[in-house]
């Protein structure tokens, strides 16, 4: 049974325990890759693989881990080797006490993808794991051979900054915030994770997005997300750095919901206007992640690109 509205979240006590709707994701195959990184020394990066064929990267979003992946899995996975790694500070990877800065975790997804072996893949990023997926093919083109990107921030809006602003005048706000999640992480993902179907959520998804949550390390590796790899004035400097290339170095799909309540459609609309070369779709009756509340559809929509 439907929401009665899109967007339209149900009460946290009326959540089931399972998910109404079947993924293989916790039968897929689990890996523990280790590697020397540039910015955070020795790290150990989680990763589901699933399906044959050559590999695709599927890289998650904030507050996510790869579990967002779990209905797209099948689909992809019948053209596809997918690997869906939990990004460092994420899920069940490694969170190192260093700087999130987002070039910075963007580079460590590509030093992932060459300690998997699969260095040049094709690769699909949801939210801020398709900001980072954009910034890393500006810095190392070769990282990856095209890249979907799925309703991605990248670009200040009057949201972000007004954030960045309240971040800068609370000052050290990982104590609050550490209060504020940690009274119960579980309702806290069920306030901010948005689906256009909201019935679509369990209780298995919210202890997936809850257990970093629960910890020190995972806590913190959040508030640096949120205030560094989300800030305003690096999204600003991506974009001048957008204008300044023109063109952007491998091929380009955006896929953005027409609605959103999490990134505004029209940071979709912009990266198209300064990267004209690229692919936009919009999609109907689909949210942030279409990748869960219209999988079929968005599947659809990017395995032409992904094969071309």
């Amino acid at each position: 049974m439907r929401s009665q509205a899109p967007f339209a979240q149900l009460p946290f006590d009326s959540v089931p325990d399972l998910p109404t709707k079947r993924h293989p994701y916790f039968d897929a195959e689990r890996e523990r890759v280790r590697f020397r990184s540039e910015v955070y020394g020795d790290v150990e990066v989680r990763v589901r693989v699933f399906g044959e064929g050559p590999p695709l990267l599927l890289v998650h979003g904030f507050m996510t881990s790869s579990y967002s992946f779990r209905y797209v899995l099948e689909p992809l996975g019948r053209h596809f080797t997918c690997f869906a790694p939990d990004l460092l500070g994420a899920g069940l990877s490694d969170k190192p006490d260093a700087s999130y800065l987002p070039d910075h975790l963007a580079r460590s997804i590509g030093e992932t993808m060459t300690a998997l072996g699969i260095r040049g893949a094709p690769a699909i990023g949801n939210s801020l794991g398709g900001y980072l997926m954009m910034r890393l093919a500006l810095l190392d083109p070769g990282a990856t051979l095209r890249l979907v990107n799925l309703h991605s921030p990248g670009l200040p809006t009057v949201r972000m900054r007004a954030l960045g602003a309240a971040l800068t005048v609370a000052g050290n706000v990982e104590p609050l915030l550490g209060w504020l999640i940690g009274r119960s992480p579980e309702r806290w993902v069920h306030r901010n994770v948005h689906y256009f179907d909201e019935t679509l959520k369990s209780r298995e998804e919210h202890t997936e997005y809850a257990a970093p949550l629960r910890t020190e390390a995972g806590l913190r590796a959040f508030v640096r997300m949120l205030s560094e790899t989300l800030d305003a004035n690096e999204m600003a400097a991506f974009e001048r750095r957008l204008r300044a290339v023109g063109r952007f170095p491998i091929p380009l799909q955006l896929v953005y919901a027409v609605r959103d309540p999490m990134v505004p459609p029209v940071v979709g609309r912009r990266l198209h206007a300064l990267l004209p070369d690229a692919e936009h779709v919009s999609l109907e009756r689909a949210s942030h992640f279409a990748h869960v509340d219209a999988s079929d559809r968005f599947v659809e929509t990017v395995l032409p690109f992904l094969q071309r």
